[in-house]
């Protein structure tokens, strides 16, 4: 009758606990959009979908870009450091002096291939703009004078940054959008939530796993055919994946076609065979800034820099039909497109 009335105490505690478990509840996925950052911001959630959440991570990116945005406004922080440059240093916020310092140690980590200091370019040429052109020799030689990630000076304590030559320009657009997203999945975090992606034109964060323990299936675009059709897909879970390519922003003159990734050493779009670099990344700004560094740098010398970072991928492609995988990039990798040819390069 003792032993009875100790497996009976027993049960119950155990059922007690089940009882007091959260129970993950899910939810049909619930997607809201926002123009920002120049860019569609999509934002789907398959747990805990409520409009306070959505508000949050909003409202977050907003501030971000009135903060670090150099297009369509009259003034933000960066524009400030900009329109004091060679005069005096400018005091931002934190989170804008964070992402110009992680800025510039990517610009050093490419060599300058990357460099946050490429703003006179992108102002002069002005691509993804209507009144995009093709600059004059003078033009492009009087801006390559300009940009330099070295000439920048950062004081961490007052929070102030200087640009030292007069001219010279700060453009953080490309790492901003990573740091927007990264800073949207914090805000999940926060609030609990497991299952989401955040997509901010391309630039795709798959947080956490698909409902069931299932990873994410995140289509790699196809540069020569229309945005949605895919060469392969990504299995991936709390990863960042972001492309860049020769397709997402151009325009033509004379014949010629002119796209929006810069060279930061000749002044012109990058000239190789490359038409696009998917980075895979556990954080969606390293990932954003290595896109474009790898893009720039070439196979070669983009897959070494690849190979000596740890948790990054990536994946060249060829005008000529040739993918050129990181060592780890077809763990996670399934190519269904057979017009495309796998080169193995370790």
């Amino acid at each position: 009758m003792k032993s009875i009335k100790y497996y009976l105490i027993a049960l119950l505690l155990i059922l007690t606990g089940c009882a007091n478990q959260k129970k993950e509840i899910s939810f049909d996925p619930v997607t809201q959009n926002k123009f920002l950052l120049g860019t569609v911001v999509t934002i789907t959630l398959y747990d805990n979908p409520e409009e306070e959440i959505f508000d949050e991570i909003f409202n977050e990116l907003e501030k971000i870009e009135k903060e670090m945005t150099i297009n369509n406004a009259i003034t933000s922080e960066v524009i400030e450091i900009n329109n004091h440059a060679g005069i005096e240093g400018v005091k931002i916020s934190k989170n804008t002096f964070d992402v110009i310092n992680t800025g510039l140690n990517y610009s050093k980590l490419a060599n300058g291939a990357f460099d946050i200091t490429v703003g006179p370019l992108v102002k002069l040429w002005e691509i993804g703009f209507t009144d995009a052109r093709v600059p004059s020799h003078e033009e492009i030689s009087k801006a390559l004078e300009l940009i330099n990630y070295e000439d920048v000076e950062l004081n961490e304590e007052q929070l102030t940054v200087k640009l030292t030559k007069p001219g010279m320009m700060i453009d953080l657009g490309g790492i901003a959008k990573g740091y927007a997203a990264d800073t949207a999945i914090k805000i999940l975090k926060e609030h609990g939530n497991q299952h989401a992606i955040i997509n901010l034109g391309g630039n795709v964060y798959a947080y956490g796993d698909k409902p069931q323990d299932q990873p994410w299936k995140i289509g790699i675009q196809n540069p020569f055919l229309p945005r949605g059709e895919y060469l392969g897909i990504a299995s991936v879970k709390n990863k960042a994946i972001v492309t860049s390519g020769t397709y997402e922003r151009f325009f033509e003159q004379d014949g010629v076609t002119y796209h929006h990734i810069l060279d930061p050493k000749t002044g012109y779009p990058v000239s190789n065979n490359i038409v696009s670099v998917t980075i895979i990344a556990d954080n969606s700004m390293v990932a954003d800034a290595l896109s474009t560094a790898a893009f720039a740098l070439g196979i070669e010398s983009g897959l070494a820099l690849i190979e000596s970072l740890d948790q990054v991928e990536a994946l060249y492609i060829t005008n000529d039909n040739q993918i050129y995988p990181s060592s780890g990039f077809m763990q996670s990798f399934e190519l269904t497109d057979d017009t495309f040819t796998i080169i193995d390069s370790h």
